[in-house]
């Protein structure tokens, strides 16, 4: 007779092996989403951030080069989140937003893990493809970086922290209200595009632990990457908490940012709760 805690573990066991064999399309789909999301922003920001590109000589203002580049970085999160692989994988391409979304229970453990690592394996290949299309190379990464602004990183934290919570609300409310969920994605895209050109100049607007880590990893560049790993998921899981308060402890249908279409959905549906390990421990 085996002790509850090993036989909970062998069915964990178990369970990402068979993840892995079924849902591999998915962390893959992940992977890409993220590396094309990363490779783009750097391109977005040599062209609009380096001194050395003319295109910043031309427009010269700093909040214009802003806006242009959340328009950019936004047009390109709502194109990813509506292309195919989007469509399948749920567009996340954000470990926080795949952790809130595990705590909603709309994701099951190994998933969570899988979408993790792909994302920020990703990260990492989006910013070297972006390295070496990039004429500048390794200098032209830099300007993608994320770092705290000037009034330091309490207020970066705070900042991260805040556009997070409201990244991950306007998600719950929109993607769970039938007259909303279809605009889901360009509310995203929207808010994408707002907090770059407003919020960038304290903490870099980040959201997501792998759109930092990508640049950070290839420039070398560690300081206060604690802070773009513990403010967004922080600000995630709150808006989390705070969304099934608000619906006496309904749980969101699905963790899809675009649920309506043909492709296959491997996420958890409805507005029960998932079984804790107790439940599991006991029905085996």
């Amino acid at each position: 007779m085996q002790h509850g805690g090993q036989l909970v573990i062998e069915l964990e066991s178990a369970s990402a092996i068979e993840s892995l064999r079924l849902h591999w399309p998915e962390y893959l789909m992940e992977a890409a989403e993220v590396g094309l999301y990363l490779c783009l922003t750097c391109v977005f920001a040599g062209l609009l951030l380096s001194p050395a590109s003319s295109v910043r000589h031309f427009i010269g203002g700093t909040l214009e080069l802003r806006a242009l580049m959340g328009l950019a970085v936004g047009a390109t999160v709502v194109a990813i989140v509506l292309s195919p692989w989007g469509k399948q994988s749920g567009g996340h391409f954000n470990p926080a937003l795949t952790v809130a979304f595990y705590r909603l229970g709309k994701v099951c453990l190994a998933d969570a893990v899988f979408y993790i690592v792909a994302q920020f394996s990703g990260a990492i290949g989006g910013v070297c493809l972006a390295r070496y299309l990039l004429p500048l190379g390794r200098p032209a990464i830099q300007y993608a970086l994320t770092t705290p602004g000037v009034r330091g990183s309490a207020v970066a934290f705070i900042g991260e922290v805040t556009v997070s919570f409201a990244l991950m609300t306007t998600i719950l409310v929109s993607s769970n209200r039938e007259s909303l969920s279809r605009y889901t994605p360009y509310l995203v895209g929207l808010l994408y595009a707002i907090f770059i050109t407003i919020e960038a100049p304290l903490s870099g607007m980040s959201m997501n632990p792998a759109r930092t880590f990508g640049p950070a990893l290839h420039v070398g560049y560690w300081h206060a990457i604690w802070l773009y790993f513990t403010a967004p998921t922080l600000g995630m899981l709150i808006a989390a908490e705070l969304f099934l308060r608000a619906r006496g402890g309904v749980y969101p249908f699905c963790a899809k940012l675009h649920h309506a279409n043909n492709k296959r959905c491997i996420f958890h549906h409805g507005s029960r709760p998932r079984p804790d390990r107790n439940d599991v421990r006991r029905e085996a």
